[in-house]
Parts: C-alpha cells; sequence; structure tokens
C-alpha cells in the first residue's frame, strides 16, 4: 500500500511526478502479497484474497497502458489521469484490505 500511495501521490496531470519504477515495485509487491493469501481458507481470507486481486489487475492495467503509450501515442493529460486513476483504485483496495486485516485482527482473542 506504501509503494502505491507513493506512486499516486503528485499533481495528476505531470507525469514526472509518477515513477514508472514505482510503480514496477508496487506492482511486484502486490503480487507476492497475493500469492500468501492463497492459502487462506477463511471467509476474510477471501474477501482479502479479492482486494488483492482487484489491486493487482487495477495496477497491471495502468502499466499496460503506460507501457503502449509510450510505444506507440504521445502521452497526454488524459492518459496521465487514466494511468494514475487505476492506481488510486488499487490504493483504496489496499486500504479496504488493510482496514479489514486491522478489524480482524483487533476482533480476535488471544
Amino acid at each position: 500500500m506504501t509503494l502505491n500511495f507513493g506512486f499516486f501521490y503528485g499533481d495528476m496531470n505531470v507525469i514526472e511526478s509518477h515513477s514508472k519504477y514505482e510503480l514496477f515495485a508496487a506492482i511486484v509487491v502486490n503480487l507476492i502479497a497475493t500469492i500468501l493469501k492463497l492459502g487462506d481458507k477463511t471467509q476474510l481470507g477471501s474477501v482479502l484474497l479479492a482486494t488483492s486481486l482487484v489491486a493487482d489487475i487495477q495496477l497491471i492495467t495502468a502499466a499496460t497502458i503506460w507501457t503502449v503509450v509510450i510505444y506507440s501515442a504521445t502521452m497526454d493529460t488524459t492518459i496521465i489521469g487514466m494511468i494514475v486513476s487505476l492506481s488510486g483504485g488499487a490504493l483504496l483496495a489496499n486500504i479496504t484490505s488493510v482496514v479489514l486485516y486491522v478489524g480482524d485482527t483487533i476482533k480476535s482473542k488471544r
């Protein structure tokens, strides 16, 4: 979530405020987190896996759009906004996952 926030934070219309390496790192860390959630058989585990998959799909889509646009067209504010918005959706999915996990941790008995 922190890497995703680092990519998302900044002026939405300026591509220089969003690092492609930070987006790549966010994708890698999210994929690792998704793989770690695969073995959980609880209902909360399924919800956490779903939020993680949503974040993965949105981040991979953002990176794919960025790659295609770099090699085929010019980068304009509409495309930058689309990439950053997809990252924002992934950030929201990550925040939801963290809130659910913290809530479950607080609720559990020792």
